[in-house]
């Protein structure tokens, strides 16, 4: 087992394609595919399970991995130290729900920690793919949320696919409007005051479970609904249509302006927001600055 080999897989999940991988590292992907057989070999495990669709890791390769990112970051520490070398490309990817602050904690963490060369992912997506890049390590960390309605449901699916939730904050729910929405002058709103007003919530595609909804209250029948696939569409949307969305009321002026205000929606739920992580792999550095920077964002919003 080489420290080469190591790189190898860790650059595959990054990539999650052993010819995207290959394209990356500068190899045949015969080549590429030829050092992890042999690897797998050596250690008497299969790493990737290989399917018509792709590749994704098993059970030993996610625990493989793991141990592989601490093994090549150790290594690179001890080059840093003794033989003056430069440290390589640092790889992270994080796949969350639509939350301005895990934009905010992207953005620190690259500020502050960002070296020469680096590789990093964001991914604003779908529960159910939020879920999906975790379990299969395309992600080292993943961010949604978990109410008193899905929480069987979803703490069930997360058990199954062997994942950890780890509470980040709870937060009371909230309406985001627009400034010239009249419902922004209001000190709180409750359900029936939003009834006249476009229901604004992100669609989740093939899995358009009402578990995997990113708005609490999805299941309430609405006169006007309107379904989006990213953050900014939405925002102008609320503008340009007095419509509304449901969320944690933690919203960032510097990415979203101050056209957009939030306002307490009274209703007896909670929305407990958190990382999943998998639980047979260890997070890497850059995972832990990430979390880090999370951490602080979130608490300077709530001290607010």
């Amino acid at each position: 087992m080489t420290l080469q080999q190591l790189k190898y897989v860790i650059e595959i999940v990054h990539c999650g394609s052993i010819n995207e991988a290959a394209r990356r590292l500068f190899l045949s992907q015969p080549s590429l595919s030829k050092a992890v057989k042999e690897l797998e070999a050596e250690l008497g495990i299969t790493i990737f399970i290989r399917t018509s669709k792709g590749i994704t890791l098993s059970t030993d390769g996610a625990e493989f991995l793991g141990y592989a990112r601490q093994v090549v970051e150790q290594a690179e520490l001890l080059e840093g130290r003794y033989l003056n070398s430069a440290p390589s490309r640092q790889l992270f990817s994080v796949s969350t729900q639509h939350y301005a602050f895990a934009v905010n904690a992207f953005v620190e963490m690259i500020k502050k920690h960002g070296a020469d060369e680096y590789q990093f992912t964001l991914r604003e997506t779908r529960t159910y793919e939020i879920i999906e890049d975790v379990k299969n390590l395309r992600s080292e960390i993943g961010i949604l949320y978990i109410s008193s309605f899905n929480e069987k449901v979803m703490r069930q699916l997360l058990k199954d696919e062997q994942l950890l939730f780890h509470p980040l904050f709870e937060a009371e729910p909230h309406i985001f409007v627009s400034t010239q929405n009249p419902l922004a002058q209001k000190a709180s709103v409750t359900l029936e005051d939003l009834e006249a007003y476009p229901r604004l919530s992100f669609e989740q595609g093939e899995f358009n479970s009402f578990y995997y909804a990113e708005e609490i209250f999805s299941t309430l029948p609405r006169q006007k609904s309107i379904q989006v696939s990213d953050r900014a569409t939405l925002f102008n949307l609320l503008i340009g249509l007095n419509g509304y969305t449901i969320s944690t009321g933690i919203l960032s002026e510097d990415l979203n302006g101050s056209d957009i205000v939030p306002v307490p929606l009274q209703a007896d739920e909670a929305i407990t927001v958190g990382w999943i992580v998998h639980e047979k792999t260890q997070l890497g550095r850059m995972a832990h600055v990430y979390l880090k920077e999370l951490q602080a964002i979130v608490d300077l919003y709530l001290a607010k």
